[in-house]
């Protein structure tokens, strides 16, 4: 089976030894006072899903500081609106643009129900990051629509995989060619060989059918996160400016 590359925190000497080596890949935020590691690849993200956001032109100005490293860049997420697909599909767009002219693969993260909203398209961006809350993540549509990203060429990476469970997922069922979460970041050298080790069990095992995969899409919660039972609603807004237009069918 494919193993995706693990990105995390390069926050200690280990970590970033082993990112050196390309066994692992760095991911940084505004807020997390991280270097750009001098070898290997690394990744760039908004932060919007923490409570330190930095703002989305605090954060431009952040990407284009570092616009010299963007060579080794696997992504550089888009300003988005967790939980919300609509609302970040308008909020993403102004900047896919502006990122891929500093150098960087662009990603838009995923949120929830992005399969019902026809705003965007693929040829915009150059990495679909799977985010949203837990349920949808491990839903059949947010698997699909990763699979969908790989057979259009892009990268596919995972966010708030914590445990080899959610790492054989994103192998299994969404092809993904990276992920994230913050185990390393709550407990970096004492986590480190669980996660390396989790690369090697994806290796020497055999694919799983496709059986199991819906298994494990029909057990979503596994305890780790927290998620609010209630969420502010925001109502999707108009289509904006920088969207395509929708894709008209004619009935024949």
């Amino acid at each position: 089976m494919y193993a995706p590359l693990y990105l995390a925190p390069p926050s200690t000497a280990r970590i970033r030894e082993h990112v050196h080596a390309r066994r692992l890949g760095a991911i940084l935020t505004p807020s997390s006072g991280n270097r750009v590691p001098e070898e290997g690849w690394w990744a760039a993200d908004s932060g919007i899903f923490g409570s330190t956001y930095v703002g989305d032109e605090a954060y431009m100005e952040w990407l284009e500081e570092r616009a010299p490293f963007a060579d080794r860049c696997l992504f550089a997420t888009a300003p988005d609106l967790p939980f919300n697909a609509f609302a970040t599909v308008n909020r993403s767009y102004p900047y896919l643009d502006r990122i891929r002219r500093m150098g960087y693969p662009v990603a838009m993260v995923a949120q929830d129900y992005l399969e019902f909203c026809d705003w965007w398209a693929w040829e915009d961006f150059d990495c679909l990051f799977i985010g949203g809350s837990t349920s949808w993540k491990l839903s059949p549509a947010a698997a699909v629509l990763a699979r969908a990203a790989c057979a259009a060429g892009l990268w596919v990476h995972v966010g708030r995989v914590n445990s080899f469970k959610r790492m054989r997922y994103a192998a299994a069922a969404m092809d993904a060619d990276s992920a994230d979460g913050t185990l390393l970041a709550n407990g970096p050298d004492k986590h480190l060989p669980s996660v390396l080790r989790w690369t090697w069990q994806l290796l020497l095992e055999k694919a799983p059918s496709l059986i199991d995969a819906c298994e494990l899409v029909h057990d979503p919660y596994d305890g780790r996160y927290d998620l609010a039972s209630t969420r502010p609603v925001t109502a999707p807004p108009r289509t904006p400016a920088h969207a395509p237009e929708p894709v008209q069918l004619t009935l024949i």
